[in-house]
């Protein structure tokens, strides 16, 4: 897997995959951590390839959503991607509206994003959470069809699960820094805790 990089104080980083083996991921899915009645589904638009090839959702480093979900009071401590069976311990849990792994999520088209809203919703009646947490407000639009949806809760329910729209934690969503990001994922919380 990877290469593994020396730093300066002799201690050994994570290892880093090579060109080959990011290409060789592509297409690849990551399996959802989910369990029936959660209080919070969050939902990535889809893997990246870095994702992809460690097995865990939102691995990429820079990638802000662990932090997010910590500074937010979701979680107790900053967990690690690896760490991502531990959300359940939480009542969180995280799948993908499209299971597919691809080096920007502009790589995916809108009949796959649509198809990826209607598994989304049948997962999402099938677990029922009480609230599902789409994280990036393009692919919710193009997901669900609501081109003027804006950040934050949704008229829309999926069964008895409540819809809320996040921004996107990505490094390359110059948008939100991370105390923005963490503000958003905390209005969240509240609303969860108040149900």
């Amino acid at each position: 897997m990877g290469r593994t990089k020396g730093r300066a104080d002799g201690q050994a980083t994570a290892p880093r995959p090579s060109r080959e083996e990011l290409e060789a991921c592509v297409g690849r899915g990551i399996p959802p951590v989910i369990a029936p009645g959660l209080r919070i589904l969050m939902c990535g638009i889809n893997p990246g390839l870095y994702s992809a090839w460690t097995g865990h959702h939102f691995a990429r480093p820079g990638n802000r959503f662990w932090p997010a979900l910590h500074r937010s009071g979701l979680t107790p401590r900053l967990l690690a991607p690896a760490e991502q069976g531990e959300l359940l311990e939480h009542g969180l849990g995280i799948t993908n509206v499209v299971n597919r792994a691809t080096a920007t999520a502009a790589e995916l088209s809108i009949t796959e994003l649509r198809e990826g809203g209607e598994r989304l919703a049948e997962e999402v009646r099938t677990y029922a959470p009480a609230w599902l947490a789409v994280l990036g407000i393009t692919a919710y639009r193009a997901a669900f069809a609501e081109p003027r949806a804006a950040l934050g809760p949704q008229e829309r329910t999926l069964g008895s699960t409540r819809v809320w729209v996040l921004p996107n934690p990505s490094g390359l969503n110059a948008h939100f820094q991370l105390p923005e990001l963490a503000e958003k994922f905390g209005e969240l919380r509240a609303a969860a805790a108040r149900d």
